[in-house]
């Protein structure tokens, strides 16, 4: 039997991915989360065979929760599933650690493929994300994103989404000169003075959509 943890925000999608996974024989939801902190308490818990997580949630994201995972169970498969499916966003999951991506727009059943998969040791990729993901899409600005460390893209996220300094210190555990520290590095990185266009680089690269986005990220 598979064990399978489900840690999304929103409460419709995780219904719909127990519903299409408990049909399948051989597989069990054991636990879902909807954030990531719950996420990571949900993994030590129950320890699953295979968690399905969502890149953009509120607070700590997706990436984030994977590196903790891995951080304690070096082993761990992580499934991503997400909305956001560039290139650049599959390929940052990857190096991170996950061993596969299904985009939210694939068919159904990908998702249960998807899990048999890296059960079986193997590592799965959208059908409609194969060809995006080997093309070369990588524009400069998508590059430097990709250069960014994984402490790096979730402030970048976080901010994106009208996270304060404050707010990235609390949600991350680190301190206020730690996150402004990585805020400049950020910057610089992506070559951009203001939030406002550290926004739009997110959404053009959909690190973040504009329904994500704080009003006052726009500054």
């Amino acid at each position: 039997m598979i064990k399978v943890l489900l840690v999304d925000d929103h409460p419709v999608v995780r219904t719909g991915y127990l519903r299409l996974l408990s049909q399948e024989q051989g597989i069990e939801v054991v636990a879902e989360a909807g954030n990531a902190e719950e996420g990571y308490q949900a993994f030590v818990q129950h320890q699953p065979d295979v968690t399905i997580t969502d890149v953009s949630m509120p607070g700590v994201g997706g990436l984030a929760l994977l590196q903790k995972i891995l951080q304690r169970e070096p082993h761990a498969l992580v499934l991503v599933c997400s909305m956001h499916d560039s290139a650049q966003l599959v390929q940052r999951a990857l190096q991170s650690g996950a061993k596969g991506f299904v985009s939210k727009n694939a068919e159904p059943d990908e998702l249960v493929q998807a899990v048999k998969s890296l059960y079986q040791g193997g590592m799965y990729l959208s059908q409609g994300l194969k060809a995006q993901h080997i093309s070369d899409e990588h524009s400069a600005e998508a590059q430097r994103i990709a250069e960014l460390s994984v402490r790096e893209y979730e402030i970048f996220r976080l901010l994106a989404q009208g996270h304060t300094v404050p707010d990235c210190a609390q949600l991350l555990h680190v301190s206020q000169k730690t996150v402004s520290n990585h805020q400049t590095q950020i910057k610089d990185k992506l070559q951009v003075e203001s939030i406002a266009a550290l926004v739009h680089v997110a959404q053009r690269h959909q690190v973040i959509d504009a329904s994500e986005t704080a009003p006052h990220a726009s500054k």
